[in-house]
């Protein structure tokens, strides 16, 4: 039986959006959805959530927010296997642990105001620099963006490790029939030597080149069927990949995981993603 895919909820809008987001997904992928809820506290007040229940703005036990999500992924998806859970522990720990028997991830941001909101909760920044499946943090008012593709396009950045990440972006834009967008990022260090007969005269034109051989192989198993479209683009990779994030349904990043390591394992690119990028974020984990 396939992993089922997992949704954090915590009763704010932003976590209803994303077990949204998940319930589209699971149904996509075929596989049961479970809704998550974490916290130390016995209740949570969210006036979204009261709203949502037709209830008072008022404190409102865990039970009601995991069930007030699966109502919502019911009526959305008729027919989804559904399971809950209401967890007495720190949500980002108790996350991470059902990522071990998850075929992903699904979190939502956090913020109370508008300046807030561009910004990722340290739930979700913990979970996506720890877990070791992918992790989707949906982002904005993206409520349909899985089952009714906004832009037609799936974008994943390639790096320097990008096998995990484009297999997954690759199997995302097979399901839902849109282009995959392949886009590395170069850079020509502003004090490069010119003595190597390679780069003498053009050096702009060798890193380029390098990109464009990067973004080759790691395409090379990309199967046939799903209709790709490669992009070098000098500059920045956070830069060029939160330009690139304005036209796709879903951007896909590496994160590399080093055993042992007990700090946030994302690098500057993923991390700013996360915080600023306007379309649901996917973080998939690989080989430190």
């Amino acid at each position: 039986m396939e992993l089922p895919l997992v949704a954090g909820v915590d009763g704010s809008e932003p976590s209803l959006r994303a077990a949204d987001w998940a319930a589209d997904e699971a149904a996509l992928r075929q596989v049961p959805l479970r809704i998550v809820y974490a916290s130390l506290w016995e209740r949570y007040e969210g006036g979204a959530l009261a709203r949502d229940l037709g209830k008072p703005d008022e404190r409102v036990r865990a039970e009601d927010v995991v069930e007030a999500a699966a109502r919502r992924a019911r009526a959305r998806q008729p027919g989804l296997p559904i399971s809950k859970a209401a967890l007495p522990e720190e949500p980002e720990y108790a996350l991470v642990r059902e990522g071990r028997n998850a075929s992903a991830l699904v979190v939502g941001t956090r913020g109370r105001s508008g300046v807030a909101n561009l910004l990722l909760g340290s739930v979700s920044l913990f979970v996506a620099a720890h877990a070791d499946c992918p992790v989707v943090v949906v982002r904005g008012n993206n409520d349909n963006q899985v089952r009714t593709p906004v832009h037609g396009r799936i974008v994943v950045g390639v790096g320097d490790e990008p096998a995990a990440a484009v297999r997954f972006a690759a199997r995302e834009a097979a399901r839902r029939g849109v282009l995959l967008e392949a886009v590395r990022a170069w850079r020509c260090p502003p004090h490069e030597s010119v003595d190597h007969p390679l780069i003498a005269g053009e050096p702009e034109r060798f890193h380029e080149e390098r990109a464009c051989e990067a973004l080759d192989a790691a395409l090379r198993d990309v199967p046939q069927e799903v209709k790709v479209q490669r992009r070098t683009v000098e500059g920045p990779a956070r830069r060029v990949l939160l330009a690139a994030a304005h036209e796709a349904d879903l951007l896909v990043v590496g994160a590399r995981r080093r055993p042992g390591y007990i700090g946030l394992q994302l690098g500057r690119t993923a991390h700013t993603v996360l915080h600023h990028a306007a379309c649901p974020v996917a973080v998939v984990p690989g080989p430190g």
